[in-house]
Protein backbone atom coordinates (compact mmCIF):
# COMPACT_ATOMS: atom_id res chain seq x y z
CA UNK A 1 0.00 0.00 0.00
CA UNK A 2 1.47 3.35 -0.99
CA UNK A 3 1.76 6.18 1.53
CA UNK A 4 -1.16 8.29 0.29
CA UNK A 5 -3.51 5.29 0.25
CA UNK A 6 -2.31 4.32 3.73
CA UNK A 7 -2.92 7.87 4.98
CA UNK A 8 -6.46 7.89 3.58
CA UNK A 9 -7.29 4.54 5.20
CA UNK A 10 -5.65 5.63 8.46
CA UNK A 11 -7.69 8.85 8.43
CA UNK A 12 -10.92 6.87 8.06
CA UNK A 13 -9.93 4.59 10.95
CA UNK A 14 -9.10 7.62 13.09
CA UNK A 15 -12.55 9.05 12.29
CA UNK A 16 -14.13 5.92 13.77
CA UNK A 17 -12.49 6.62 17.16
CA UNK A 18 -13.24 10.34 17.44
CA UNK A 19 -16.83 10.25 18.76
CA UNK A 20 -16.18 7.81 21.60
CA UNK A 21 -12.92 9.48 22.58
CA UNK A 22 -14.52 12.92 22.61
CA UNK A 23 -17.42 11.64 24.73
CA UNK A 24 -14.97 10.21 27.28
CA UNK A 25 -13.04 13.48 27.44
CA UNK A 26 -16.27 15.47 27.85
CA UNK A 27 -16.93 13.58 31.10
CA UNK A 28 -13.60 14.27 32.77
CA UNK A 29 -14.12 16.35 35.92
CA UNK A 30 -11.14 18.68 36.23
CA UNK A 31 -11.54 18.75 40.02
CA UNK A 32 -10.36 15.11 39.96
CA UNK A 33 -7.22 15.83 37.90
CA UNK A 34 -4.90 14.59 40.65
CA UNK A 35 -6.88 11.40 41.32
CA UNK A 36 -5.36 8.04 40.42
CA UNK A 37 -6.50 4.51 41.26
CA UNK A 38 -3.09 3.29 42.38
CA UNK A 39 0.24 4.84 43.33
CA UNK A 40 1.78 3.46 40.10
CA UNK A 41 -1.05 4.80 37.94
CA UNK A 42 -1.17 8.07 36.02
CA UNK A 43 -3.20 10.92 37.43
CA UNK A 44 -6.60 11.34 35.78
CA UNK A 45 -5.73 14.81 34.45
CA UNK A 46 -2.47 13.63 32.90
CA UNK A 47 -4.19 10.62 31.32
CA UNK A 48 -6.94 12.82 29.87
CA UNK A 49 -4.37 15.21 28.38
CA UNK A 50 -2.46 12.25 26.95
CA UNK A 51 -5.60 10.97 25.22
CA UNK A 52 -6.35 14.46 23.89
CA UNK A 53 -2.78 14.83 22.57
CA UNK A 54 -2.23 11.50 20.84
CA UNK A 55 -3.71 12.90 17.60
CA UNK A 56 -1.04 15.63 17.81
CA UNK A 57 1.54 12.84 17.63
CA UNK A 58 0.15 11.95 14.21
CA UNK A 59 0.68 15.50 12.94
CA UNK A 60 4.16 15.62 14.46
CA UNK A 61 5.16 12.24 13.01
CA UNK A 62 4.13 13.34 9.52
CA UNK A 63 5.61 16.84 9.61
CA UNK A 64 8.70 16.24 11.72
CA UNK A 65 11.24 13.50 12.25
CA UNK A 66 11.02 13.26 16.02
CA UNK A 67 9.20 13.65 19.27
CA UNK A 68 11.33 14.30 22.33
CA UNK A 69 9.57 13.61 25.61
CA UNK A 70 11.71 16.25 27.34
CA UNK A 71 10.62 19.08 25.03
CA UNK A 72 7.14 17.99 23.89
CA UNK A 73 4.90 20.51 25.59
CA UNK A 74 1.54 19.61 27.07
CA UNK A 75 -1.45 21.80 27.75
CA UNK A 76 -2.63 22.33 31.29
CA UNK A 77 -6.39 22.76 30.87
CA UNK A 78 -8.21 24.64 33.57
CA UNK A 79 -11.58 23.31 32.50
CA UNK A 80 -13.17 20.52 30.53
CA UNK A 81 -13.98 22.75 27.55
CA UNK A 82 -10.26 23.50 27.05
CA UNK A 83 -9.45 19.77 27.15
CA UNK A 84 -12.10 18.87 24.56
CA UNK A 85 -11.17 21.85 22.35
CA UNK A 86 -7.54 20.70 22.43
CA UNK A 87 -8.59 17.21 21.33
CA UNK A 88 -10.74 18.64 18.52
CA UNK A 89 -7.87 20.87 17.39
CA UNK A 90 -5.45 17.93 17.41
CA UNK A 91 -7.85 15.75 15.41
CA UNK A 92 -8.27 18.52 12.83
CA UNK A 93 -4.49 18.90 12.59
CA UNK A 94 -3.99 15.16 12.19
CA UNK A 95 -6.64 14.99 9.46
CA UNK A 96 -5.00 17.87 7.59
CA UNK A 97 -1.53 16.32 7.88
CA UNK A 98 -2.84 12.94 6.71
CA UNK A 99 -4.55 14.56 3.70
CA UNK A 100 -1.22 16.11 2.69
CA UNK A 101 0.74 12.82 2.69
CA UNK A 102 2.32 11.97 -0.64
CA UNK A 103 3.89 8.72 -1.72
CA UNK A 104 7.33 8.30 -0.17
CA UNK A 105 6.69 10.71 2.73
CA UNK A 106 6.22 7.98 5.32
CA UNK A 107 9.35 6.00 4.52
CA UNK A 108 11.50 8.63 6.25
CA UNK A 109 12.83 7.72 9.69
CA UNK A 110 11.05 8.82 12.83
CA UNK A 111 12.78 9.07 16.20
CA UNK A 112 11.25 8.96 19.64
CA UNK A 113 13.68 10.62 22.03
CA UNK A 114 14.02 11.40 25.69
CA UNK A 115 16.20 14.41 26.35
CA UNK A 116 17.94 13.97 23.01
CA UNK A 117 18.63 10.25 23.44
CA UNK A 118 16.99 7.98 20.86
CA UNK A 119 14.57 5.62 22.60
CA UNK A 120 12.92 4.22 19.48
CA UNK A 121 13.41 4.51 15.72
CA UNK A 122 11.29 3.32 12.82
CA UNK A 123 9.82 4.64 9.61
CA UNK A 124 7.12 7.28 9.98
CA UNK A 125 4.61 4.77 8.61
CA UNK A 126 5.51 2.13 11.21
CA UNK A 127 5.27 4.72 13.98
CA UNK A 128 1.89 5.94 12.74
CA UNK A 129 0.50 2.42 12.60
CA UNK A 130 0.54 2.11 16.39
CA UNK A 131 -0.96 5.51 17.30
CA UNK A 132 -4.62 4.56 17.00
CA UNK A 133 -3.99 1.46 19.12
CA UNK A 134 -2.22 3.70 21.62
CA UNK A 135 -5.21 6.07 21.66
CA UNK A 136 -7.67 3.21 22.15
CA UNK A 137 -5.54 1.72 24.94
CA UNK A 138 -5.39 4.95 26.94
CA UNK A 139 -9.05 5.72 26.26
CA UNK A 140 -9.78 2.30 27.78
CA UNK A 141 -7.81 3.29 30.86
CA UNK A 142 -9.82 6.48 30.98
CA UNK A 143 -13.10 4.54 31.01
CA UNK A 144 -11.87 2.55 34.02
CA UNK A 145 -11.05 5.82 35.79
CA UNK A 146 -14.56 7.06 34.96
CA UNK A 147 -16.15 3.86 36.32
CA UNK A 148 -14.10 3.98 39.52
CA UNK A 149 -15.34 7.53 40.11
CA UNK A 150 -18.95 6.58 39.39
CA UNK A 151 -19.02 8.69 36.21
CA UNK A 152 -21.13 7.28 33.39
CA UNK A 153 -19.07 5.50 30.75
CA UNK A 154 -20.18 6.33 27.21
CA UNK A 155 -20.90 3.79 24.53
CA UNK A 156 -17.64 2.93 22.76
CA UNK A 157 -18.17 0.06 20.27
CA UNK A 158 -21.57 -0.76 21.64
CA UNK A 159 -23.64 0.11 24.69
CA UNK A 160 -21.96 0.47 28.04
CA UNK A 161 -23.66 -0.42 31.31
CA UNK A 162 -24.50 3.28 31.57
CA UNK A 163 -25.85 3.78 28.06
CA UNK A 164 -28.12 0.72 27.77
CA UNK A 165 -31.80 1.57 27.64
CA UNK A 166 -32.76 -1.49 29.74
Amino acid sequence: MNDSTFAQAFSRELDMEVRATRECLERIPMNLSDWKPHEKSMQLGYLAVLVAEIPLWITTMIRSNEIDFATFSHIHPTNNEELVAHFDENIAGAKTALAEVKDGDLEAPFYLKNNGQVVFQSSKKESLESTINHLVHHRGQLTVYLRLNDIAVPSIYGPSADSRPF
